[in-house]
């Protein structure tokens, strides 16, 4: 990942916190003829203090073969972005750019054995549906189909050395800017956008923002 600058680099253990917090991204390895990816749910754990990104795939995804134990992937967790127009700002001279937030976890992969997609999945759910406001699902409502459905994919853990995160929050930009391009996104129709407004909000509190 390019930082732009420094201020927009998510320190370490809170950029594992964001990607814990999404828990899905797109999973990336290269083979001969090429880069490969898959868009995967994750769990972030951690193991004799190593971070371990552990996700499954179907059988057949060319990326298993690819977790040989010796192989780099690369897991991007991206947040909410949004576009910025020239003329929001409140002062002249200023280029339209993307907000966005965003966390690359890099690190070798190894295949698991089949033995763990019964925990790997147990795991999954749970962190999944802890996110919902309601009573966690119970798997074992699917027994006995659940163990077909177990043998159809592939474990792997990536063991994570490389941690980058960057939240590009118009951090350099003056208070009036700032406050101008929180008072536009908020208004946004997209949510993305009024996620962000509020991410603009909570950096600087108690300036004058729109209600």
């Amino acid at each position: 990942m390019h930082v732009l600058r420094p201020q927009f680099r998510i320190e370490e253990q809170r950029a594992l916190a964001f990607a814990a917090d999404r828990g899905f991204g797109v999973i990336v390895a290269a083979d001969a003829r090429g880069p490969r990816g898959s868009h995967v749910p994750f769990v972030l754990t951690r193991r004799d203090d190593r971070v371990i990104v552990q996700i499954h795939l179907t059988a057949k995804n060319p990326l298993v073969e690819l977790a040989d134990g010796v192989r780099r992937f690369l897991l991007i967790v991206a947040g909410d972005d949004a576009y910025v127009s020239n003329d929001w700002y409140a002062s002249r001279d200023n280029v339209s750019t993307w907000l966005y937030e965003a966390v690359h976890l890099s690190g070798v992969a190894h295949l698991r054995e089949r033995d763990d997609n019964r925990a790997h999945g147990d795991a999954l759910l749970a962190v999944s549906e802890a996110r919902l406001p309601k009573q966690p699902w119970d798997l074992a409502q699917m027994e006995p189909k659940r163990e077909t459905m177990l043998a159809s994919i592939r474990v792997i853990d990536l063991v994570v050395d490389e941690i980058e995160g960057q939240s590009k929050l118009n951090q350099h930009k003056s208070d009036d800017d700032h406050v101008a391009v929180a008072n536009q996104l908020a208004r946004a129709e997209e949510t993305g956008s009024r996620r962000l407004a509020e991410r603009l909000r909570a950096l600087r509190p108690g300036l004058g923002y729109e209600e």
